[in-house]
């Protein structure tokens, strides 16, 4: 960044000229790479660097948001007063003196993405689309995708914050469709993490290449799914779609704010089985959700959302924050610096207990092994859900006995948080981009767990 202290703290004056209690200048430089292929070939590459301004202004509750792709100081400053005319009072706020700046070492990256030459990310796509074909013609389709980022930023604001950070991010995905007599059937991996290409090394693209075909074909040969209310064992494998979406949200400030969320007004109270911990945290290493400072300058935490079934935490953002009188957790995030932030999560999981994983599918007479979920739709605000199951089990008398295909699981989240009566000792993430208004990447965990009963949708 160029602009010197003198020039950002003569842009926060202007900014708060009208009388706003607050100001927050977001600078951003993002270099991406991505490579897609399709139909054995590479069908699009795309690189490039994005770079702006984000200036935001808040007086009580009210927000006033500017973004200007032209990060020069005079661009900034007519930023600043485009903001500010938002507001109309003759009191002036004065900025606080920055604080020395926070440049905070990155994590340890051993293979910075800028520096591996093209070809050999593209290599990456060969070998997953290789790999998946091989397993022979019942393969119809595979795609793939590699994706990287750098992203530089800088937020200073008026109460003398001043920060700078890097982001490097990188991840790649392997779709594969297989085909038999009509039946279309689909195995998917995607890893990623906030890492450069050493990715590559803890998920080799073989390995996860061979998982998605091999899960393709055998639910080729699955049976229908069994319907009705039944057990249901969710594997550490099947991530932790359930705690994102049908129950994440709803411990998010704003959903807080606007009296959305069923968790309104339950702080301190029982929400979850007292088997159940679940954490948001942002400081875990390598997780795609990882930084160390959020789209605010707020140091990233570890927050205890709820402790043996115990609402204990929302997750919050600086405006939230200030509304709801709650403490800053780290979650204040936007996609760009043409956003605005707002409460989001960034790993969110279900902490393991203390039950090996066997010991809970031994204990289920008849029901139901979810290993992958895959698409849905959540209602927010109560927490109702529909998931598929793109790999699932029938289980008989505490043994794993075929694949089925077909079914769903319908439920409501704080009721099967509440309901859940066995956690394994066992942990698993997956890698995901949540699209709660616009785009942030984020981890989702859990362990096995053994919902006691849920509604499940299939044929049979």
């Amino acid at each position: 960044m160029t602009l010197t202290t003198k020039q950002l703290d003569e842009i926060l004056n202007t900014a708060l000229k009208t009388g706003a209690d607050f100001a927050e200048i977001f600078i951003e430089e993002s270099n991406q790479t991505s490579l897609f292929l399709e139909d054995n070939k590479i069908e699009k590459t795309k690189s490039g660097t994005d770079r702006g301004v984000g200036i935001r202004l808040i007086k009580d509750k009210t927000v006033a948001y500017c973004c200007s792709s032209d990060d020069s100081f005079p661009s900034l400053r007519d930023l600043a007063l485009r903001a500010a005319a938002s507001f109309n009072d003759k009191r002036k706020t004065k900025p606080q003196e920055l604080r020395p700046k926070i440049s905070n070492m990155p994590y340890p990256i051993v293979r910075r993405p800028n520096e591996v030459p093209t070809e050999e990310k593209t290599a990456i796509l060969e070998i997953l689309n290789r790999t998946a074909r091989s397993y022979g013609d019942k393969v119809k389709q595979v795609s793939a995708r590699y994706m990287d980022s750098n992203q530089a930023i800088t937020i200073v604001n008026s109460d003398g914050l001043y920060v700078e950070d890097n982001r490097i991010r990188t991840r790649y995905y392997v779709n594969v469709i297989a085909a038999r007599d009509g039946i279309l059937q689909t195995g998917y991996e995607a890893p990623g993490g906030s890492c450069g290409f050493e990715l590559l090394e803890e998920f080799p693209p073989e390995e996860m290449a061979r998982q998605a075909a091999e899960r393709a074909i055998l639910m080729l040969d699955a049976k229908h799914a069994p319907a009705g209310k039944m057990q249901v064992v969710l594997a550490s494998e099947a991530g932790g779609t359930l705690i994102h979406e049908a129950c994440g949200h709803a411990f998010e400030a704003d959903f807080i704010v606007k009296g959305t969320s069923v968790y309104m007004g339950k702080k301190g109270k029982k929400v979850a089985s007292p088997l159940i911990t679940v954490y948001d945290d942002g400081t875990l290493k390598g997780k795609f959700g990882t930084y160390r400072f959020d789209d605010e300058g707020t140091p990233s935490h570890n927050t205890i959302l709820i402790e043996n079934g115990i609402l204990k935490n929302y997750m919050s953002d600086y405006l939230n924050a200030k509304i709801l009188d709650l403490p800053r957790t780290g979650n204040g995030r936007r996609e760009s610096y043409r956003s605005r932030p707002i409460p989001r999560m960034t790993n969110t999981y279900i902490a393991p207990g203390q039950t090996p994983p066997k010991q809970i599918i031994d204990s289920v007479k008849e029901g139901l092994l979810v290993k992958k979920m895959g698409g849905g739709e959540v209602n927010v605000t109560n927490g109702d859900f529909v998931f598929e199951v793109t790999e699932g089990y029938l289980i008989e008398k505490g043994k794993v006995k075929y694949p089925v295909r077909g079914a769903i699981i319908i439920g409501n989240g704080p009721q099967i948080l509440e309901s859940i009566d066995m956690v394994g000792e066992d942990l698993e993430f997956q890698t995901g981009v949540c699209g709660k208004f616009d785009h942030a990447p984020v981890s989702d965990g859990q362990p096995t767990i053994r919902i006691p009963e849920i509604v499940v949708g299939g044929r049979d």
